[in-house]
């Protein structure tokens, strides 16, 4: 795997793609209202994205991670990382 920056998460699944979302808006010192405001969504659909819940659309995500000014990147699994993101660290 390379080496990535030290803020990078490596998210597995629909929780920790959550958890990296609420870390990130969090240090950008917005509420779930205020990000939900940004992208046209509900404070409680942000709230569902943030808690990892199934069902959240594609482009839904994609808005989000804009708005926060992040990146989805896809790579190859690397065999030697954990299944869980705790694992990694």
């Amino acid at each position: 795997m390379a080496n990535l920056p030290s803020s990078t998460a490596i998210a597995r699944t629909p929780a920790q793609i959550g958890a990296a979302i609420r870390r990130t808006r969090k240090q950008r010192n917005l509420t779930q209202a205020q990000l939900g405001q940004l992208v046209a969504l509900r404070q409680a659909k942000i709230s569902e994205i943030e808690n990892g819940t199934p069902g959240t659309a594609l482009t839904t995500l994609c808005d989000v991670l804009a708005a926060l000014d992040m990146d989805l990147l896809l790579q190859p699994r690397d065999s030697r990382v954990g299944a869980n993101i705790e694992d990694v660290f």
